[in-house]
């Protein structure tokens, strides 16, 4: 299957809008975002009619809230060394285990950051571990994966890295969510064989472009138009098929708020799909 970001499409319209352009653009699925805004949090609240609302758009259209995005715990981090900001990320953990568990999401991508705005520390990622395992158990209870994605941050910044944090929290319902654009744009990832050693952890992948971090350069790890940047796409898809990689791909863009979001939309898809089925994937 493959979906598509919520935020590469347009922001100020209805979910029943949104998933209706998601299949007009042939897209199996869209990708909910909770991000660190107040408005897409608020979300995480949404009363019984409001997710009602929600599910009658996704079963009339036939198009699944498949994936969300939690990013929201870049503004509220399990690791802080504020406690206060480690209970708002845990109660933000438990609501959106209960927003996806409603709305049939299967997956939720959690951001692999200890801290973002704060000093990291060891301390800091051992207060994220803590945490997470607490995620982990209220995601247990409910069936709903948590998948770390591999960022733009030296934390968790590859699947070598995720398999760390995995070694502590041993559970099925724990996994990775590798970012194409972020893998390749770390130098000192060997693309092909983290996907390799790590292809039974892999629940959903993104796919974006990215520039590669140098010494001299941080990198960029948003808004690279596809094609102008480092990531080997028909190399990793390749490598994604021939180890059976059967799952979930999303296209990660932000156009919500450009004059012609379909257009871009479009446009990559005329640059991803080519790659894909000479890798051997049927695309619609």
């Amino acid at each position: 299957m493959i979906g598509i970001y919520e935020k590469a499409l347009p922001k100020n319209i209805s979910w029943r809008e949104r998933l209706e352009l998601a299949k007009k653009l042939n897209f199996d699925f869209v990708e909910i975002s909770i991000d660190e805004t107040d408005d897409r949090l608020s979300r995480l609240d949404w009363s019984k009619e409001e997710r009602r609302v929600v599910r009658d758009a996704i079963f009339d259209t036939g198009v699944k809230i498949h994936s969300m995005a939690l990013s929201g715990h870049r503004r509220f981090p399990l690791g802080s060394l504020d406690s206060s900001k480690r209970e708002k990320a845990l109660e933000m953990m438990e609501k959106a285990i209960d927003l996806a568990y409603d709305l049939g999401v299967r997956s939720i991508q959690l951001a692999g950051y200890d801290v973002y705005y704060e000093k990291k520390s060891v301390t800091t990622r051992d207060l994220f571990i803590e945490n997470l395992q607490k995620c982990v158990e209220m995601a247990e209870d409910k069936g709903v994966l948590l998948s770390i994605e591999i960022m733009d941050d030296p934390f968790i910044n590859s699947l070598s890295s995720f398999s760390k944090i995995k070694d502590q929290i041993s559970s099925p319902y724990f996994q990775a969510y590798p970012d194409l654009g972020n893998l390749s744009a770390w130098p000192k990832n060997d693309v092909g064989y983290e996907l390799e050693k790590y292809i039974s952890n892999i629940t959903q992948v993104h796919i974006k472009d990215t520039l590669a971090v140098t010494d001299e350069y941080p990198g960029k790890f948003k808004e690279v138009p596809f094609g102008d940047g480092c990531v080997d796409f028909l190399g990793c898809f390749k490598t994604l098929k021939r180890l059976n990689y059967n799952g979930s791909f999303v296209i990660e863009m932000w156009s919500e708020i450009s004059d012609a979001p379909e257009k871009e939309i479009k446009d990559a898809q005329g640059f991803i799909y080519p790659f894909m089925r000479e890798a051997g994937y049927v695309v619609k």
